[in-house]
């Protein structure tokens, strides 16, 4: 099959409409709705519903897709291999381990840590989970680095390390000025967490339950800085990884606010995909270095009853 076709098909899928998939690809639009038919000619199917705001996928459509991405990449891959240039690694992360820690892993992966013949060209992707987890469903990313929520990981994954999770206040907040915070004196105040999925909701809904049940929960819709400026304003109570707060702690603006009961470890998890290629050696060099800088030493974490994924 002619990868044009697919490359116009998935252009028309990620733009929403042919006259912009052909803007994106500089082609004219004449000419992707051609590939497009003789895409559809191939396949004795439609696989796009052609409107006047736009084209949207059929069910065929949306089965091909994932299947069209992966011949994308594997072409790019083969004439980087040609060309003996370095192979990509499509990295996504999290918004709260990209903040601190991932930055760090991946300096010493492009500083050479891995070893001579683990390098590679880095694309990085941050959002929250529903984010990272559409694109790594849709192929465009190999690899995704998440806060474990429970859930079944299914296809290759492993635990890369682990953080501490911390409740904390602005430092004008009341809370700020008691000793030890029962559960009793947390369900008085508003609970922050950001849009569904991210990872401050997913630290509540399975490591604070037990202590928050009942708590009154608002919901902060955009970025983890947004949260954490309303956090230092005094809006509410948050709970997150330590390493999203740390900058935070060390200033003064973010009060840790100490529990009599200690909330548990959370896992830190890289799922990829089979059969990178020549990326995989450079994913094997990097899950290693993620290890490596597990923000929590091993007696710390062990016995916590951290998550662990196959």
């Amino acid at each position: 099959m002619d990868l044009r076709y697919l490359r116009a098909f998935v252009a028309v899928a990620d733009h929403g409409g042919i006259s912009a998939a052909a803007q994106q690809l500089g082609y004219a639009q004449s000419s992707v709705s051609a590939q497009l038919k003789r895409l559809e000619a191939e396949l004795g199917a439609a696989v796009l519903l052609r409107g006047g705001t736009g084209a949207t996928l059929t069910e065929a459509g949306r089965r091909l897709l994932p299947h069209a991405r992966e011949a994308l990449e594997l072409d790019e891959r083969m004439r980087r291999a040609v060309l003996g240039e370095r192979p990509r690694l499509r990295i996504g992360a999290q918004e709260s381990l990209a903040h601190a820690w991932l930055p760090d892993v991946l300096a010493a992966f492009e500083y050479g840590a891995g070893g001579p013949d683990a390098t590679a060209e880095v694309d990085l992707s941050v959002g929250n989970r529903t984010k990272l987890d559409a694109l790594f469903t849709a192929g465009e990313l190999d690899v995704a680095f998440q806060y474990d929520n429970g859930v079944r990981v299914l296809g290759p994954s492993a635990v890369v390390g682990h953080d501490r999770t911390v409740l904390a206040v602005g430092s004008s907040h009341p809370l700020a000025r008691v000793g030890t915070v029962t559960a009793e004196q947390l369900l008085r105040y508003e609970f922050l967490v950001a849009e569904p999925g991210c990872t401050s909701e997913m630290l509540l809904d399975r490591f604070g339950r037990d202590l928050l049940l009942g708590a009154q929960v608002a919901m902060v819709t955009g970025s983890l800085a947004a949260l954490l400026r309303l956090t230092g304003h005094g809006r509410g109570v948050t709970l997150l990884p330590e390493m999203a707060v740390a900058r935070e702690l060390e200033s003064g603006e973010l009060v840790e606010l100490p529990l009599a009961e200690q909330v548990r470890p959370v896992s830190i998890v890289a799922k990829w995909h089979p059969r990178l290629g020549l990326a995989d050696g450079p994913l094997r060099a990097l899950l290693e270095l993620a290890r490596r800088a597990d923000p929590l030493p091993e007696p710390t974490h062990q016995g916590n009853q951290a998550s662990q994924v196959s």
